[in-house]
């Protein structure tokens, strides 16, 4: 029998179950109330097996099947799949200018802010800043059309919208009636026009792909919608990239876990946005638009992945979620899984420890991507920390057990990552991308404290923790992409340290590495994708508190600097020639406030990953 998702059904089941072969008289004293007084009951048969009242057993299938909200797994049987996701089914297209802006249900304008003088700025601190609405070009013609409407709005809100200063504000929803139709307005801020600065125009795609999504959320029974983008951001294929990307990402939703009642979808009646732009649009704009839509299902896959329950995402689904990933490739990427005989035979015993208490059996994924033509100037490796649950084994978690679903964070961004580059099919580059997938739960065969495990590498560990179960996975995973895979360079992402999460808070990840070259290009990717990421030490005297009186390692280090120490623990399973980073995105992997993945790591890793061949 399947349970479903709903927790009342999902117990009363269980817990008849658990009671139908006792006596009548014990019976009762287990079984809810309400079900006891239900038409359907379990009884046990004469052979103990389960029978129905009420109906035949065919009614009773059905009856379940209808009442089922999503499949998790059977009384003996664990999830084998994993539901993904859809994108938005609303286009993303760009246009040149038009006198026909009737068409469309919602009407966005992005306006610049006006460069102030320094003057101006010092006046500006000591007094009240004066309303005024700036608007030029199409935007200033458009206004005019509409009998200075837009500027009536930025007025009304200057104290919020000031012209447009902050990329991404917009203003309240202005509506017009023509004709029986209702049309909405609305006015996008682009930030400050300076081009006397570099940067003047960084974050701006994503901040306006943002606003955009979240105002036809905002506005209901939108079907059709058109924003004015000025040439400096409608000619930059970067900017509509990320501008996709964003407007993609924010409109996802997790209704996998709902029953249809309950399901959410934003904008939902949206069909087409049309990025009008002035001036010349830029070349390849429909391209840089289907891209950063891969991206963003790039990013959704990687939300997917953390915010589905343990129930759901074991590692034979995610490993069912790698191949399907490999699937939808074209062939640029192929699948290999390799279960406990072929992990044993590569000595993977730090990765297999961890799982020996595992309801299902480890998974070692291993993704390998190749470009369409087959030319390849660079191997790399890619590493996700791939626990589906964590309890921390025999030290068992305290605090925020209910969270550490989200252990498998660096899974999920480079398994993200990895779709999004299957789609995107970067040239000169050959990626494998690699997860440990298994859970660190107890049992009988769980690894307890004092063990010692061995590495692919022959090095012994000490576990002192059981806590500290992800750093042994990775070592494994680390060595098959050094040794076996011969990569030239490597990453790897987790959510490894708490120590982290203090050091650095929610928003920011740690980059632990002692290349500087691979530093800067992690810099720069990080800046490139907006996914904050922070340049941590790697002080060489820690590595003394990994010394083990009995075996070459400990898996934990002294009280202080855990997020060193645990960088510093990797370092052991790769050449100390070769260029390799550790990522601790323990921190940006969850939003706190929205209780939900925010798919952090996608696009640092697909970015990273793009660049490598070029």
């Amino acid at each position: 029998m399947k349970f479903c998702s709903r927790n009342s059904l999902g117990r009363s089941f269980a817990t008849t179950l658990a009671v139908a072969s006792l006596p009548s008289q014990y019976a009762s004293a287990f079984v809810p109330n309400h079900l006891m007084a239900t038409s359907l009951s379990l009884v046990s048969s004469s052979t103990n097996s389960i029978g129905y009242r009420g109906g035949s057993s065919s009614q009773v299938r059905n009856m379940s099947k209808m009442d089922q909200t999503f499949e998790t797994w059977s009384f003996d049987e664990p999830c084998k799949t994993m539901s993904w996701t859809e994108i938005s089914k609303a286009s993303l297209s760009v246009s040149g200018l038009s006198d026909n802006w009737d068409d469309s249900d919602l009407v966005v304008i992005g306006v610049f802010a006006p460069k102030k003088e320094e003057s101006e700025e010092d006046e500006d601190d000591k007094k009240e800043e004066e309303p005024t609405a700036e608007l030029s070009g199409e935007a200033k013609a458009y206004d005019e059309k509409m009998g200075g409407a837009l500027s009536n709005l930025m007025l009304e809100n200057f104290k919020a919208f000031k012209n447009g200063a902050s990329a991404g504000s917009v203003t309240p929803t202005l509506r017009v009636f023509k004709d029986g139709k209702s049309q909405r307005i609305a006015l996008v801020g682009l930030g400050t026009l300076d081009e006397e600065k570099d940067d003047f125009l960084d974050g701006v795609g994503s901040a306006v792909g943002k606003a955009l999504a979240t105002t036809c959320n905002s506005e209901k029974k939108v079907a059709s919608a058109k924003i004015l983008l000025p040439e400096a951001v409608g000619s930059s294929a970067s900017i509509l990239k990320d501008m996709s990307t964003s407007f993609y990402s924010n409109l996802y939703a997790d209704n996998r876990f709902r029953s249809e009642k309950s399901k959410e979808t934003p904008a939902e009646d949206l069909e087409s946005v049309t990025l009008v732009c002035e001036g010349s649009s830029a070349d390849g704009a429909d391209a840089a638009l289907e891209s950063g839509m891969k991206l963003a299902k790039g990013v959704h896959m990687a939300k997917d992945i953390v915010n589905a329950p343990h129930n759901v995402l074991n590692s034979l689904s995610l490993a069912e979620t790698a191949k399907r990933i490999a699937e939808e490739s074209d062939g640029t990427i192929k699948c290999e899984i390799l279960g406990v005989k072929e992990c044993e035979e590569l000595g993977m015993g730090a990765f297999l420890g961890v799982a020996r208490a595992s309801e299902t059996e480890p998974q070692f994924i291993h993704l390998t991507y190749t470009p369409p033509d087959g030319v390849v100037k660079k191997k790399v490796g890619i590493v996700g920390k791939g626990l589906l649950f964590d309890t921390g084994g025999y030290n068992i978690k305290t605090a925020m057990m209910e969270l550490m679903k989200f252990d498998c964070g660096g899974a999920a961004a480079v398994l993200g990552a990895a779709r999004a580059i299957g789609q995107l099919k970067p040239e000169g580059v050959e990626a494998h991308i690699c997860v440990a997938a298994c859970e660190n739960m107890i049992n009988g065969k769980g690894v307890v404290p004092s063990d010692i495990l061995t590495a692919a590498n022959g090095k012994t560990i000490e576990v002192l923790n059981t806590d500290a179960e992800g750093r042994l996975t990775l070592a494994d995973a680390i060595v098959y992409c050094d040794k076996e895979m011969g990569c030239s360079s490597i990453i790897e992402l987790s959510t490894l340290t708490g120590a982290c999460m203090v050091a650095l808070g929610s928003g920011i990840s740690g980059v632990f590495t002692e290349n500087d070259d691979l530093a800067k290009e992690l810099e720069d990717c990080a800046k490139a994708s907006e996914e904050k990421a922070w340049r941590m030490p790697m002080e060489k005297s820690y590595n003394d508190e990994l010394k083990s009186k009995i075996a070459d390692l400990k898996n934990i280090g002294g009280r202080y600097g855990g997020a060193i120490t645990a960088g510093l623990f990797l370092q052991n399973f790769v050449d100390k020639k070769k260029p390799f980073a550790h990522i601790d995105i323990a921190g940006p992997v969850w939003d706190h406030g929205k209780g939900m993945a925010t798919g952090y790591g996608a696009k640092l890793v697909t970015e990273w990953a793009v660049r490598q061949g070029k």
